[in-house]
């Protein structure tokens, strides 16, 4: 595989003296763009070129990867070979390696023009991060790198500015900084042990409207004490007092298996699970779809296409035929005995407006004559995409939940049990153990409402606030989808609309490159990131230039407007004018200031 074989010329092929870093040659904004092949892969360049220009030939199939980048790939492979005139072009669009889709792909090709607005689009992004790349990496260096150079001890350094990188980089500082910076508060909870002493619950207690201290400045917060005193003052009060159960809930719930994997999902899942880096995540799955294992993994989208889902018994029976795999075999044979359904139409796995170019990752259930030469870790990660895929035709999970509040003295105080009855697709993405008790027998499925209850005893807990998490390679990833807002919760995740920073194709290769240029630091067994002291000072200078460089939100909107272009909603000469005017008003103020 060769990816890239054209590429975008550096200044100094447009002018020599552009060579050197100087500020009255900046912004550098060409108005005609200078492409050039990549020596290291220029005799394959000569092969497709020369398979282009035949004159025998009537059409060309552009196969690239289905994508914006792989789109920008072949188009300046195109632009660069000048393939023969005559040719008809065409683009196949497909989301396997299987040989039925890419028959489909060739079947349903559409003519090349019919995705010039990705193209745009794609041209656009190169630009883009080219102008703010070249230009503000050169003024800063230029005015900032010799101070940079003496806060991390280096005879000199130049200050590396990237449209998405700088934006990455600046969570990664803040978020360090956040935590450098956090003072822990302890603070006394209150919690009481009810019932006998051979069965007994423990409940934690809440102040309400009745309470004694409601809105007290003694209290920390809602369920604790400031001081430890004022804890135990507020416990000898409430000694030698009834305890009646107040309330008594007991409802039912259901939890559906979670949605399909997309890229970033998957990355986080594997940076958890693995210990690994995004990219060598993507490097596998990539190797998963052209081995025709799974579908096309730089997918944003999480579930499935109408079109897709009506077929998807091709895939299950793939699985169940060609799988010599006994426990996901073991699921399937569940399935067929319980008779569970394969029709999700109607389900929330099936969202033809939620897919872009691609639905979700899932298996192909095809191409197992290649999965015995896989390696473990390989085999580790297609079985998981498998599951979560299984996981959405088994029924949801069931739970019964007990919740109820305990009247001492108008101070409440609560517990809850929430018990498993049903396992339902927790059976594949989270089986019990052996030793697993399947249902509580509590205390709490016995009271009643108005019921005494004996204390046995009311105590302090000692708690502390707690400073915020760091970044890992994965949740990093997810942190780049949602525009900065890390959202652990799966369903939240999925109600945030707007754009996010950089694409699927792009977020482990920016990560990448932060830690290959030395700004980030990647722990190899946790994948726990941290910013290097040139990484923060990096930080420093950007945030006291442009500020803006280090809001997701800029980067985001940006991202947005490239996908405007894609889908014509607005002209690319409208966005490259917007480029242009912001990167002049930046270097109109930044120069100033020197």
């Amino acid at each position: 595989m060769y990816g890239h074989l054209v590429t975008m010329s550096y200044p100094e092929k447009y002018d020599e003296k552009l060579k050197l870093w100087r500020l009255d040659t900046l912004p550098f904004m060409p108005k005609e763009w200078k492409y050039e092949i990549i020596p290291a892969v220029e005799n394959q360049f000569k092969v497709i070129q020369s398979l282009l220009q035949r004159e025998d030939i009537s059409e060309i199939y552009n196969a690239g990867d289905s994508g914006r980048e792989g789109e920008y790939i072949q188009r300046l492979v195109l632009m660069m070979a000048k393939p023969n005139p005559k040719a008809k072009i065409k683009r196949v669009w497909i989301d396997s390696q299987t040989e039925e889709e890419i028959l489909r792909g060739i079947r349903e090709a559409k003519d090349a023009c019919q995705y010039d607005s990705l193209s745009d689009s794609a041209y656009l992004r190169a630009k883009e991060d080219y102008l703010i790349g070249i230009n503000f990496s050169r003024l800063l260096s230029i005015t900032q790198g010799r101070r940079v150079a003496k806060q991390v001890n280096e005879e000199r350094t130049s200050i590396a500015i990237g449209r998405v990188m700088t934006c990455v980089l600046g969570m990664v500082v803040e978020r360090e900084r956040e935590i450098r910076n956090f003072v822990k508060t302890k603070y006394y909870k209150i919690v009481g042990i009810f019932g006998k002493e051979e069965n007994s619950i423990e409940a934690e207690w809440k102040t309400s409207e009745k309470s004694k201290v409601y809105q007290s400045n003694k209290l920390y917060n809602e369920t604790g004490f400031k001081n430890k005193q004022d804890a135990d003052e507020f416990i000898d009060y409430l000694k030698n007092q009834k305890a009646i159960i107040s309330e008594v809930k007991k409802s039912k719930q259901k939890e559906n298996a979670p949605l399909l994997f997309n890229l970033a999902e998957i990355q986080n899942e594997c940076s958890k699970r693995f210990k690994i880096k995004p990219d060598e995540t993507l490097e596998i799955i990539q190797e998963l779809y052209e081995k025709k294992l799974v579908t096309y993994p730089r997918t944003d989208a999480r579930v499935l296409s109408t079109a897709v889902a009506k077929e998807i018994s091709k895939n299950l029976n793939g699985i169940a035929k060609g799988f010599k795999d006994a426990k996901i075999q073991g699921y399937i044979s569940k399935m067929v005995e319980e008779k569970y359904s394969t029709n999700l139409l109607k389900t929330k796995y099936v969202n033809d407006s939620k897919i872009t170019d691609h639905y979700a990752i899932i298996p192909t259930g095809q191409g197992f004559e290649n999965y015995e030469k896989l390696a473990n870790l390989q085999k580790d990660i297609y079985k998981i995409i498998v599951k979560r895929f299984l996981s959405i035709f088994y029924p949801p999970a069931e739970f019964n939940k007990i919740s109820l509040t305990i009247d001492v003295n108008n101070e409440l105080f609560t517990a809850s049990e929430k018990i498993c009855i049903k396992q339902g697709y927790l059976e594949i993405l989270k089986p019990k153990k052996e030793d697993e008790e399947k249902e509580s027998s509590g205390l709490l499925k016995e009271l009643k409402k108005g019921q005494e209850i004996d204390i046995l005893k009311i105590d302090t807990k000692e708690a502390e606030t707690t400073p915020p998490t760091r970044y890992n390679s994965g949740s990093m990833i997810l942190a780049m989808e949602n525009a900065g807002k890390l959202i652990e919760d799966e369903e939240l995740r999925e109600q945030i609309k707007g754009a996010g920073i950089g694409t699927s194709a792009t977020r482990a290769e920016i990560i990448k490159k932060l830690e290959k240029i030395k700004y980030i630091a990647i722990n190899s067994k946790t994948q726990i990131i941290t910013p290097t002291s040139k990484g923060e000072a990096i930080y420093d200078v950007v945030k006291v230039s442009m500020p803006d460089m280090l809001n997701p939100k800029l980067t985001a909107s940006w991202e947005k407007g490239l996908d405007m272009v894609a889908k014509k909603e607005i002209l690319p000469d409208e966005f490259m004018t917007k480029l242009e005017k912001y990167i002049k008003s930046k270097f109109d103020k930044l120069v100033i200031n020197i």
